[in-house]
């Protein structure tokens, strides 16, 4: 099943005035805008029983209450003081009987050099684009007032249309138990938010071209092994070179690094040709979904090139689709099998029969790194993997002279990572624009949300130890912020400010003092309800404040007359 991602990008001068931020609570609110027509999409009157949590009884019910916990679940994760707005729609997209597009997300405008409100810190780089939800957050006010942040589209004929996708169907329950015929909606959503909330870079994969000659802050932390460069500092050239050099870019940012050792499994899968001395070496791997995983130190043998009878089933005789004709010069060794024809449990199954002790299928279509196995089948035990049409080439060059592998893991390394610790990002050959750099690269064990394709054991967590989708998004600028008060959480000394505007009170009385936000985090309510809270008794509160007036007064943010009203208040105060 492949699922491609879009964006649509309008490209703004960031001059606009700013207006106030309303929210002063934590968190983000996120609100699905209905985008469809009567009768269609989120309005589809189709009757539907309630499952797994999702209480509409229409399929429009359905579908947009599995939108709005996608929305929630974001919005209990990151912090903005803007509401985030993403316009949405069921329609109509690309689909066929063994394929489709589930859905899409992205930024509808970007922003570079936006100005920013009190403590918000604007954006950490000049020159630099921003997906608006973000800029929004760090300028701490709308910069597009009214106007929605994302773009969603996802595919109302699965499930619904005969031959799309047939026999599945979206789940629309919000408790994950989808079964395996069944596309999890919620997982889907939360891949494709992501995306709009700064999940991806907006140079083109194709040509290297920037928008406008700039940069993005996605792109800033691209970097490539090879060169040693990050985007930014690359040519157009140079960036296409780079999204075609699989397993050699990683992401550079310091929140993924330091959350990924708690994430990702030691263990990268390889295959090592131990001889001829010619092609000796490792060589890149994908991984089955079914089969004994791969282990340490692995499974070593000499490499035979399985045969079966050319037929209906498979026509080549190197396909294994039907049973091995060479089965005693397969078995205990290593069976090499072309992909084509028939699924690759079958040509696993049949190899296992022939007593194979380990399965390489060799891709039938240039490319590379190579993809994992797919299928089910809980009665083959042996590993198997995926090499490129390039590597099994080189190996079946040399099987006259004989060939002898390990297929294992390096658990030196963590399995989606680079030997420097950093995430992978996806970069096949050929490129994949819509999934080529703003995705983890597929090797990444556990299963990330934020690979190209959605793998079926997802959980709904997008943050340690489970997932670093969050901490990406910590790394492109989305801190943290639980009192939306624009001062980072790491340096506020004043968690769940007071950020009322207007006079300050004590009790009733008003202190004519107005509630200002300083650079630590606190207001004047924080900090007058923490010289309360503190105080043994009422004379101590009184010398409290007056010290905390004189403060003021000096640095010539009270004046002299608000300094005594603010002690005249706490005075009073009982």
């Amino acid at each position: 099943m492949r699922r491609s991602s879009s964006y649509l990008f309008l490209v703004v001068i960031a001059s606009l005035v700013l207006l106030p931020a309303q929210k002063v609570f934590a968190n983000a609110t996120i609100t699905i805008v209905n985008g469809n027509a009567p009768g269609v999409g989120f309005n589809d009157p189709s009757p539907r029983t309630p499952v797994g949590g999702n209480t509409g009884t229409t399929l429009g019910q359905q579908r947009l209450q599995a939108f709005q916990f996608a929305a929630n679940a974001w919005g209990q994760t990151i912090d903005s003081p803007v509401e985030i707005r993403i316009l949405a729609t069921f329609e109509p997209l690309t689909c066929t009987a063994t394929s489709a597009v589930l859905g899409s997300a992205g930024t509808r405008f970007i922003f570079s050099d936006f100005g920013h409100l009190g403590f918000f810190p604007g954006p950490e780089f000049t020159a630099t684009w921003y997906h608006v939800a973000l800029a929004d957050k760090r300028a701490g006010g709308e910069l597009i007032p009214g106007d929605s942040h994302i773009r969603a589209r996802f595919n109302s004929n699965i499930g619904v249309v005969a031959g799309c996708l047939t026999g599945t169907d979206w789940y629309y329950g919000l408790d994950n138990n989808h079964s395996a015929s069944q596309i999890d909606l919620v997982t889907v959503l939360l891949h494709e938010f992501a995306h709009g909330l700064g999940f991806s870079q907006f140079a083109s994969v194709t040509t290297g071209a920037e928008i406008n000659g700039m940069t993005d802050i996605f792109g800033r932390q691209i970097l490539d092994d090879s060169t040693g460069k990050t985007w930014n500092n690359m040519s157009d050239g140079e960036r296409v070179a780079s999204s075609i050099n699989p397993r050699n870019v990683a992401w550079n940012g310091n929140n993924v690094s330091s959350a990924l050792l708690g994430v990702l499994s030691r263990g990268v899968p390889l295959l090592k040709v131990n001889s001829p001395a010619g092609i000796q070496g490792d060589y890149q791997v994908g991984t089955a979904a079914f089969g004994n995983p791969l282990a340490s130190p692995g499974i070593t043998g000499n490499v035979v090139l399985a045969t079966d009878a050319a037929n209906a089933s498979g026509p080549s005789t190197t396909d294994g689709c039907t049973a091995l004709t060479n089965a005693p010069q397969v078995a205990g060794k290593v069976a090499l099998i072309d992909r084509g024809t028939c699924g690759f449990v079958v040509k696993v199954k049949n190899a296992q029969n022939a007593g194979a002790i380990a399965v390489l299928i060799a891709d039938n279509a240039a490319g590379s790194p190579p993809s994992g196995l797919g299928g089910t089948d809980p009665t083959i035990t042996i590993p198997s993997v995926r090499i490129s049409l390039a590597d099994g080439n080189t190996i079946k060059a040399q099987l006259g002279g004989g060939v002898n592998v390990t297929l294992g893991v390096d658990l030196t390394r963590f399995a989606g990572a680079d030997a420097n610790g950093r995430g992978l990002l996806y970069t096949p050959n050929p490129v994949q624009p819509g999934s080529t750099i703003s995705h983890w690269d597929t090797i990444a064990t556990p299963n990330q949300l934020m690979e190209p394709a959605i793998n079926g054991d997802l959980t709904h967590n997008v943050h340690p130890p489970n997932d670093l989708t969050l901490p990406l998004l910590r790394d492109v600028g989305w801190f943290a912020d639980e009192d939306n008060d624009g001062v980072e959480n790491d340096a506020d000394q004043c968690h769940g400010s007071n950020l009322s505007t207007g006079d300050v009170m004590i009790g009733s009385c008003d202190t004519t003092v107005t509630n200002e936000l300083f650079s630590n985090g606190c207001t004047v309510r924080d900090l007058i309800n923490n010289a309360a809270a503190a105080a043994k008794n009422h004379g101590e509160f009184v010398s409290s404040i007056a010290h905390f007036g004189n403060a003021l007064r000096d640095a010539g943010l009270i004046s002299g007359e608000q300094k005594g009203a603010l002690q005249s208040c706490a005075a009073q105060a009982h």
